[in-house]
């Protein structure tokens, strides 16, 4: 059965303004894109993803954009570097930031601007620990495009 389900930044679940929402064993919380400029062709989304059993993120998709992938962020000497992973797990129990400086989903060829106070639909690919696949469905906030992180205070780029 696919507990597939929508749920926004603002994250209203069953009528209950509980900051979070839930799929399966997982929770996304605080999901934003980085809004762009006119001919502007990629954005990163970021969010905070959690699992009470452990899953894995094996993917993302969104109308947004003709390409969406999984991105990591790291230094490899005293340069930044930039890449598509395959997954990226979700221990057990442990909170992942998906931040500007680290991992985050880019959104490639994008199909618009995207302007501060929108919301763009994204659509996450997680993996059970049982190797079910289930599609969370995300509204994330557009925020200004010099926002370098949450509220909460996530790494800055």
């Amino acid at each position: 059965m696919n507990k597939s389900m929508m749920f926004s930044a603002s994250l209203l679940l069953f009528g209950v303004g509980s900051g979070a929402a839930l799929a399966a064993d997982v929770e996304v919380r605080n999901a934003w894109v980085r809004g762009t400029v006119t001919g502007q062709q990629a954005t990163g989304a970021f969010m905070e993803i959690s699992s009470k059993a452990g899953a894995t993120l094996i993917g993302a998709s969104s109308p947004a954009a003709a390409v969406t992938e999984i991105h990591e962020m790291k230094m490899d000497g005293q340069v930044m570097r930039m890449r598509a992973i395959p997954r990226l797990e979700l221990p057990a129990g442990k909170t992942v930031q998906l931040g500007p400086s680290g991992y985050h989903v880019m959104l490639i060829r994008l199909k618009q601007p995207l302007l501060k106070g929108e919301s763009v639909p994204l659509t996450l690919q997680i993996e059970g620990k049982d190797r079910r696949i289930e599609a969370i469905e995300v509204k994330a906030e557009v925020r200004d495009l010099t926002a370098a992180a949450s509220p909460a205070g996530e790494h800055k780029h």
